[in-house]
């Protein structure tokens, strides 16, 4: 699960794992409701225009809208998606089904550790230093104005096996876990014709750096 991450802190990190040039008005300190930045693919490219390119950067609010929500208050609620129901779920299922797949680029997100008996936010990162991509779903809510509006979930799996992401959430908890995407992987991912399962395993445990919090590091130490 993740509710806080860092968006985009460096235009040309954004442009080196992308091929975009980053969206304006996101936050960089995102949480559930703040407007941050999702990549998904060109409308226009999907249906064989190829003056576009094959990928757009939109803002967009942390936390999916589904088009049948009465306003934007339940992004505070809808900011992750387990990929286990989100097809069945109202909030995700029309997403799924027209496979509004997109990438939500973070420089990291952040997580509780419990390790101390409360929670501590630890941040972790992509161990290359740059940006991580995160396998979402977005949507778009027409207002009462009219005004259209963007809005993204993080997609997430169990990680009670994972050696680096079931350190985190209480230890009564279920361990999960956003889907980090390799690279490599971007323009599979945004495939409609790509199967969904093929996407929802973790990312290797080198690929990721934790920080421990300095209160974490004097507990830990005694």
């Amino acid at each position: 699960m993740c509710s806080h991450y860092q968006g985009i802190t460096a235009a040309e990190k954004f442009e080196r794992r992308f091929g975009l040039v980053p969206p304006q008005g996101t936050k960089v300190d995102v949480w559930p409701g703040y407007v941050g930045a999702f990549v998904r693919a060109h409308p226009q490219a999907e249906v064989g225009d190829t003056a576009v390119p094959a990928t757009q950067a939109l803002p967009g609010l942390f936390g999916l809208v589904p088009p049948w929500s009465l306003d934007t208050r339940i992004a505070q609620r809808t900011y992750n998606a387990r990929s286990e129901t989100a097809a069945a779920k109202p909030s995700f299922r029309d997403a799924v089904r027209l496979h509004q797949r997109c990438i939500i680029p973070a420089q990291a997100i952040f997580e509780p550790d419990w390790r101390t008996g409360k929670a501590v936010a630890a941040r972790i990162e992509g161990s290359d230093g740059e940006m991580l991509g995160i396998a979402g779903l977005w949507s778009s809510w027409k207002s009462p104005l009219g005004e259209h509006v963007f809005s993204y979930t993080m997609l997430t799996i169990n990680a009670d096996a994972h050696p680096v992401m079931n350190q985190f959430h209480k230890p009564t908890d279920e361990k999960r876990m956003v889907v980090i995407l390799e690279p490599q992987r971007y323009a599979d991912w945004l495939n409609p014709h790509m199967p969904w399962e093929h996407f929802m395993v973790p990312c290797a445990p080198q690929a990721l750096q934790v920080d421990v919090p300095e209160p974490m590091q004097r507990s830990l130490l005694g």
